[in-house]
């Protein structure tokens, strides 16, 4: 089937490759694999410089989840380098200061230890070849002697004017002169680059068990926060054993949960039973039966996603062949029944994947939750925090509901294929409740019509969920998709929305195709981000 050409081709490498949302970030992973260091030095380097120029979406105030295939081992495992709640994070603490929801933004919105410092520590203890020093100093070069400011951090400057005015440093960081950034315009971030050196220099330990970890949790009790250092020195990530389903003849992986990376294994699942092909490419009958296998797989999420320490997540029955015919045998293929609105799971993420010349494969995903976190950047350190926390509820009935030492429902999933054994496919997105979505529309893409992994990020996309401050579960559709299709969609039940073509509220995501027989790399990044792929 001959296939359109769109407006880029993917990258073709032998040696090695990366995709980033960054152009900065593929590079110095990038420069790391020709310097001999492994995917997980190129994985590590590029997040690093991810959370210099996308700190909107990403950094050491964050979480970080990522799949690793080792190959001399044949090994795929799972690291969880999420943080837990504060000791002091109860349901009461909120209650007696009169909340019914935990703040979104301010100090009270950063109740969960940053996670992703450690988990560039526990990747290279496992993979690492080159010192870990030398894997930040990209990132400490952009923040010391500044960058160009790329298109959506400075369109997220704008937007979330309100947040940044909350904290008097991150207003003066990213709305300096209280005007939003402008593209292309220089920012240094000196205090971010004190920090990374003291990481490069002494790995996690300043970050947790030293003065980087007073430092930020000072800040945040000086302003009511419940961190406290105890919290960071308790501090673990733990690798876990990946969750799987198969997919027309390939083994697709997740993290299991706390993420809700099994909801995207369910989706898969569900469409491995249905003649996708058969429906036709961006046909009706193809978003529907998608969006449908979607918003019965978050009925299973919202019922029980949360930290599998307290609560049972019953996976065993979840990810069953009987459960996937279960949840097919209830989608109408004509319409679209009444049905509540799943969970709110906005945020912003950054997405990763590289692959090296040893076929070493990392699969990385890291956020600070919302764009901007919580918005405060604690103290002098530069490091802006997470408000994962925020999504904990404050009913303690909820399964996902606060408790000290708990780590909280995450959003954020790296996924791959394995065919017979090897990796096929490294991918993710940014997007909350779309990452399962646009996860699917990858795979369905690639296995069932054919698109390499350009073709495949940039096709039309699609978001069932309430997300992004709507107030209903509407399914968003890009512009490009036929007036038609989205009139009959809306005819089915559907509350459709247009969004602009290219929109990043619709994700982007970047992937890398291992082609085993030709021993070639195709690497893909999504034009909706700042994204780039680079290969050698």
């Amino acid at each position: 089937m001959a296939l359109p050409r769109t407006g880029r081709q993917p990258i073709l490498a032998t040696r090695g490759a990366v995709a980033a949302p960054h152009h900065a970030a593929a590079q110095a992973g990038l420069w790391m694999l020709q310097r001999g260091g492994s995917a997980v030095d190129a994985a590590i380097a590029a997040n690093a410089v991810l959370g210099v120029v996308y700190p909107h979406m990403a950094g050491p105030g964050g979480d970080l989840f990522c799949l690793l295939w080792e190959a001399a081992a044949k090994r795929l495992d799972a690291l969880n380098a999420s943080g837990r709640a504060g000791a002091a994070a109860t349901i009461d603490y909120y209650r007696a200061r009169g909340h019914e929801h935990i703040p979104i933004r301010g100090p009270l919105a950063a109740l969960t230890v940053p996670g992703a410092v450690d988990g560039w520590a526990t990747l290279h203890e496992r993979l690492g070849r080159l010192p870990f020093a030398e894997l930040l100093a990209p990132a400490i070069e952009l923040a010391e002697d500044g960058f160009a400011v790329p298109e959506s951090l400075a369109r997220w400057s704008a937007l979330a004017a309100d947040v940044l005015k909350l904290d008097p440093t991150t207003s003066a960081t990213f709305r300096p002169d209280d005007r939003p950034l402008r593209i292309g315009e220089g920012l240094r971030l000196p205090r971010l680059a004190v920090t990374l050196r003291q990481v490069a220099d002494g790995g996690a330990r300043p970050f947790y068990h030293g003065p980087l970890a007073a430092q930020i949790c000072g800040y945040l009790e000086a302003h009511g926060g419940v961190l406290r250092p105890d919290d960071f020195a308790a501090h673990r990530s733990d690798w876990v054993e990946p969750i799987s389903v198969q997919y027309r003849g390939h083994t697709a992986y997740q993290v299991p949960p706390n993420t809700q990376g099994f909801s995207a294994l369910q989706i898969l699942a569900v469409l491995d039973g249905i003649d996708i092909r058969a429906l036709g490419d961006g046909s009706i009958a193809y978003l529907h039966t998608l969006v449908e296998a979607a918003r019965l797989a978050f009925v299973d999420r919202d019922r029980y996603l949360s930290d599998p320490e307290f609560v049972e997540v019953p996976l065993d029955r979840l990810l069953s062949p009987e459960h996937a015919a279960e949840i097919r045998a209830r989608i109408d293929p004509a319409r679209r029944p009444p049905a509540p609105a799943p969970v709110a799971a906005g945020g912003d993420t950054c997405y990763l994947c590289a692959v090296d010349r040893d076929g070493n494969v990392v699969s990385l995903i890291q956020s600070v939750y919302f764009d901007f976190g919580s918005g405060v950047i604690a103290g002098d350190t530069g490091v802006l925090l997470q408000n994962r926390g925020s999504f904990f509820s404050l009913d303690p009935e909820h399964p996902n509901h606060l408790e000290p030492g708990k780590r909280t429902f995450h959003t954020i999933i790296p996924a791959m294929l394995l065919k017979e054994g090897r990796p096929a496919l490294a991918y993710g997105t940014m997007g909350g409740e779309g990452q399962p979505q646009t996860q699917s529309a990858l795979v369905t893409r690639m296995l069932d019509f054919g698109y390499d992994v350009q073709r495949a990020i940039e096709a039309p996309r699609w978001l069932y969920g309430r997300t992004w401050g709507t107030e209903t579960a509407a399914l968003t559709i890009e512009d490009r998709i036929s007036p038609d299709v989205a009139a009959q969609l809306a005819n089915m039940g559907h509350e459709v929305r247009i969004a602009p073509n290219w929109s990043d509220s619709l994700g982007h995501a970047q992937a890398i195709w291992i082609d085993h027989g030709e021993g070639t790399l195709w690497a893909g990044a999504d034009p909706r981000g700042d994204g780039a792929a680079a290969g050698w």
